[in-house]
């Protein structure tokens, strides 16, 4: 365990051996530090906190902070952050609310790049990518895989699938389904995600399925329910296709809409 004489380490803390502990960091009471973790200089975790092993966080990032919620008063919630991730510059990440089931989560695997917002009650899953000043605000849930580009954010009690993208800058208020790319505020939906699924071992053979029941869910102008209906019909045994189509039935808040041309869609 390598702690600098500057870091401040709450005695009610539980640090793994091989821990490191940069300049002037602070790890707060409640705080369980697995093995491998790593903070830089001025970083900053407040408990009740656990991060999972091998995960830096950079300096200047606050790490389980009491949620931004005005109803919030001072109650015991908690943060659990997984294996792996790296936790970059300036990012702040909030512990839950009790109203929201008291837990922030985050899986393993992921990046968090700078400056960027993880909101109390969110559920990230694992392998996840959020580039500079992406932001989730409460209650979001982001599946795994997923990539936020730069200052792309998430409204309230929204949903990002599973292998989805949101290009930098967009405003998603509604949920956007797995394997799409959304874009523009407010957000919408601009095709498959073609390099991200093609990255994660989809061949053409895998897409097919999946275009044909974009275009019928999106493009042709069918009612929702009948469009559903068909896909689960025609692609019968699909498990990609089934996901899309239980993630859109379970939607809460609504789907983004598909933008009026697919010109700046499948992006490969």
């Amino acid at each position: 365990m390598a702690i600098h004489p500057t870091a401040v380490v709450h005695p009610e803390a539980s640090v793994a051996e091989n821990v490191e502990i940069g300049p002037y960091a602070v790890v707060g009471a409640r705080v369980t530090l697995a093995a491998g973790v790593r903070l830089d200089a001025h970083a900053a975790v407040e408990g009740p906190t656990t991060i999972g092993e091998g995960t830096r966080i950079f300096s200047f990032a606050s790490v389980g902070s009491d949620p931004q919620d005005l109803k919030y008063d001072g109650e015991e919630t908690f943060l659990e952050i997984g294996a792996n991730n790296l936790i970059r510059e300036g990012v702040t990440i909030s512990r839950g609310t009790v109203s929201g089931g008291g837990v922030t989560r985050i899986g393993d695997n992921n990046i968090l790049m700078a400056n960027s917002h993880v909101a109390h009650d969110c559920v990230v899953g694992s392998g996840c990518i959020f580039a500079n000043s992406a932001a989730l605000a409460g209650h979001v849930i982001v599946e795994d895989g997923a990539v936020l580009g730069g200052m792309a954010g998430v409204h309230q009690f929204a949903r990002v699938g599973r292998l989805a993208m949101i290009g930098a800058g967009a405003m998603a208020a509604q949920d956007v389904p797995p394997f799409t790319i959304a874009q523009g505020d407010r957000a919408r939906l601009f095709g498959l995600n073609i390099i991200g699924l093609r990255r994660a071992g989809f061949d053409v053979d895998a897409l097919q399925p999946l275009k044909a029941v974009y275009r019928s869910l999106f493009l042709d102008g069918n009612p929702l329910r009948m469009a559903i209906n068909e896909a689960r019909s025609v692609h019968d045994g699909i498990s990609e296709v089934h996901e899309m189509l239980a993630f859109i039935e379970a939607s809460q808040r609504g789907v983004c809409r598909a933008a009026r041309s697919e010109g700046r869609g499948d992006n490969g």
